[in-house]
């Protein structure tokens, strides 16, 4: 076990113990609740080379949450999904999350293997994240969860701040390097509705000689009870630990919620990096559909893409998609 494990460990065991002996035995009534979402989808490509159509069950998510009270919980979360080092038609199962969190007045503290804090906020304020990830997430800017240490305050209605401490792998591969990665972020609330959030992460190789990956994101957006807008910018450097192998790019989206539990959803991406180093796999791509609510637990969203590849003679691809959710 590395010097670097044995840290986020003793850090993880020293929050808990200080967080057990924060309780005081007379807490109110314990209690629990089951996580289940399932993600899904029935789709169709329309290549000018190749046709395909089919049923696919993009990812699963099985868990457990409990509540001690006096603001202490506990969450496991299991990720069954796709991975790309194996073929599309096998599944996945990962730990998600295996975390202790405690919230004391206007501070939330988080131990264990735990959502990060880069792309959470936009992904949350997107709303549709079983329809399609967030930018960062979507063009692999950075994990969604990790194992380390993250800590929030309120200091007022109007501003909050976060830090995060992680081991910089994610959740998905065991611990390899020596370095940590990163985060600073602070989220502002000028007026009702209206939410600025800026964060800055740096990665560290661990390696000496190897450069590390830094982030930075800007990110701005309005949500009224009849709609909803957002606007990001991301910008990541040294991608992969490759020096000047940068890559930036924005999503802007829209929602409108129409009676009936209807609602109207758009969304435009543009990905590219500098001195066209990663052309390949730099795209623009668009969406527009609708989500139907079929009662508390259901949801179907069928939407239309289209995907405009950077590369000199590539073509563009169009899809057409009906994705389901369910979960409670």
């Amino acid at each position: 076990m590395t010097m670097k494990t044995n840290l986020i460990l003793a850090g993880v065991l020293s929050c808990m113990c200080i967080v057990a002996q924060a309780q005081d035995t007379k807490t109110e009534e314990p209690k629990g609740k089951a996580i289940v979402q399932v993600f899904g989808n029935v789709h169709a490509d329309f290549e000018s080379d190749a046709y395909s159509v089919g049923f696919q069950l993009d990812r699963s998510y099985l868990g457990y949450e409990y509540n001690f009270g006096k603001g202490l919980s506990v969450k496991g979360v299991m990720d069954i999904g796709k991975s790309s080092d194996v073929s599309d038609y096998q599944r996945i199962a990962y730990i998600k999350n295996a975390m202790v969190s405690w919230k004391s007045g206007n501070l939330t503290l988080n131990v264990g293997l735990i959502s990060t804090t880069q792309f959470n906020f936009q992904e949350k304020f997107w709303g549709y994240r079983y329809i399609m990830k967030s930018f960062q997430d979507e063009y692999k800017f950075g994990n969604s969860a990790d194992l380390g240490i993250s800590v929030a305050y309120k200091f007022a209605d109007w501003v909050s701040a976060d830090a995060i401490i992680v081991n910089g792998e994610g959740y998905k591969k065991i611990q390899v390097n020596n370095g940590f990665n990163y985060g600073l972020g602070l989220t502002l609330t000028p007026v009702k509705g209206f939410q600025i959030r800026l964060y800055g992460g740096y990665n560290d190789s661990g390696v000496e000689g190897i450069e590390g990956i830094v982030n930075m994101a800007a990110f701005a957006g309005y949500k009224h009870e009849k709609f909803t807008i957002g606007a990001e910018y991301n910008y990541m450097m040294n991608a992969s630990y490759k020096a000047d192998a940068d890559q930036s790019g924005y999503s802007v989206f829209a929602s409108v919620n129409l009676p009936k539990n209807i609602s109207l959803y758009a969304r435009f991406d543009d990905l590219y990096s500098k001195n066209n180093w990663n052309i390949a796999k730099d795209e623009q791509t668009a969406i527009l559909g609708a989500q139907f609510k079929l009662g508390k637990y259901v949801k179907i969203a069928p939407n239309f893409r289209m995907s405009m590849p950077k590369a000199d003679g590539a073509k563009n691809n169009y899809s057409a998609y009906v994705n389901c959710y369910f979960g409670i």
